[in-house]
């Protein structure tokens, strides 16, 4: 619970008792005398007040009046697309031969006459309580968003943020997870960081984080270099945070074994030993809102259209996956695989299937990229629409409940998204040219 949040809040209404009740909600997590959380909620206030009206052009920021939440940020869809369209906007033109405006897995530098590659990736939020299953899939995740810009990962970073109640042993456990990961690939955890999440202001146990992979690569394989007359090609997937997280929160525990393998670093490997990677054009691992998101990216930043056969890409999702998620009526399509998407001219094809194959994981041809924007998706020989939904495929009761349906406002809201961002960008302006005396 961030108290700091909720004081502020109480202020802003004019609460007179906000002390009272802020002491009532430290007492429902901490196990300390009244007497204790009344001092905590007056300090609290104090400091909530010193900084509830912040002075001064660094201090002040900046407002859109659009939560995260309301956007869908975060939830792999057309806010967190668009979210991450401004985010670049943002950052501006930079020296990278790869950046956010390319909206792929990695960010990439030239360094010495190679490629550096650089990402990093959150743990899943719902995976809180479950810290070594957070910590395998986020180390996972961001070892997979390396090797599909046609990099070998060399090291990992992890950054582990437990609140101020949570039990020391979340960070170990978190750590074996993370470095389970490392001794299955060899490629180790080498530094990080560890804190509270907001110090003394947010009470309770919640745990968050990321890992951060870098990687070299001789050449590149990003969305971008997709062009007409490419074939698509799928390993196998059986998800990782996102379909534990479901599995979990659905009473179907025995599920998460079948997220708990290195099938796609497998594959990966499997590519550069046969040196197949200078062969493919793009490579994506199928997270950000499932193939739907993806093609979508892709589709954008490549300029081209992306056809998929449903019956091709239902074949090599999980069995056992699969039929949770249509128990549950989940769109398959809508959430991530963690399979492996690769994009390759069409006579290098059965080269990558066979080297693939070998390595015992299950790949196939699931499409093909022709002239035109944007994503098709056949199904029984009909040509369906396959944009991605406001949010990836609802996967857990809350978000089932939140809903998949775009606001009738997102409209509106995207104006003052345009609108703040623009502003970030002036404001990151003035500070640059006041600092250089311009």
């Amino acid at each position: 619970m961030d108290i700091e949040g909720y004081a502020k809040r109480g202020l802003i209404r004019g609460d007179k008792s906000i002390k009272e009740k802020l002491a009532d909600r430290i007492l429902e997590i901490k196990n300390i005398s009244r007497y204790h959380a009344q001092e905590l909620a007056n300090a609290v206030i104090v400091e909530a007040n010193a900084t509830i009206d912040p002075r001064g052009e660094i201090l002040k920021p900046i407002i859109s009046g659009v939560t995260m939440g309301d956007f869908g940020v975060g939830s792999r869809g057309m806010g967190d697309f668009y979210t991450h369209e401004k985010i670049a906007q943002v950052i501006g033109k930079t020296s990278a031969i790869v950046d956010s405006s390319h909206l792929d897995d990695s960010g990439v530098v030239r360094a010495e006459g190679k490629y550096l590659v650089v990402t990093i990736d959150g743990m899943h939020s719902r995976l809180s309580d479950f810290p070594f299953l957070a910590g395998f899939h986020v180390a996972r995740a961001a070892l997979r968003d390396v090797y599909v810009m046609g990099a070998r990962p060399v090291a990992m970073l992890s950054d582990i943020h437990v609140a101020d109640d949570g039990d020391v042993a979340k960070i170990f456990d978190h750590i074996a997870g993370i470095t389970t990961v490392s001794e299955l690939t060899g490629i180790p955890l080498v530094t990080g960081s560890t804190l509270r999440i907001g110090g003394d202001m947010v009470i309770g146990d919640r745990m968050t984080g990321g890992v951060g992979a870098v990687g070299m690569a001789q050449d590149l394989t990003a969305r971008i270099q997709a062009i007409p007359g490419d074939v698509i090609l799928m390993t196998e997937g059986a998800g990782g945070g996102t379909v534990s997280t479901t599995a979990l929160y659905y009473g179907m525990h025995d599920l998460v074994d079948e997220t708990i393998n290195i099938k796609f670093i497998d594959a990966c490997e499997a590519l550069f030993d046969a040196g197949m990677i200078e062969k493919i054009h793009a490579m994506t691992d199928v997270t950000n809102g499932g193939v739907r998101g993806d093609a979508k990216e892709i589709a954008r930043t490549a300029k081209v259209r992306l056809i998929f056969e449903e019956e091709k890409l239902r074949t090599l999702v999980n069995k056992k996956v699969l039929a949770m998620l249509e128990k549950l009526e989940i769109d398959y399509l809508g959430v991530s695989l963690d399979a492996l998407l690769i994009i390759a001219p069409q006579e290098y094809a059965k080269d990558i299937l066979e080297c693939v194959r070998e390595k015992g994981v299950a790949i196939d041809i699931v499409g093909s990229v022709v002239d035109g924007e944007g994503a098709e998706l056949i199904v029984e020989g009909i040509s369906r629409d396959f944009t991605p939904r406001f949010r990836e495929s609802a996967y857990t009761p809350i978000k089932k409940l939140v809903g998949e349906k775009t606001p009738r406002n997102f409209d509106a809201m995207k104006k003052a998204v345009d609108q703040t961002a623009k502003e970030a960008v002036d404001k990151k302006m003035r500070v640059v040219g006041r600092i250089r005396g311009d």
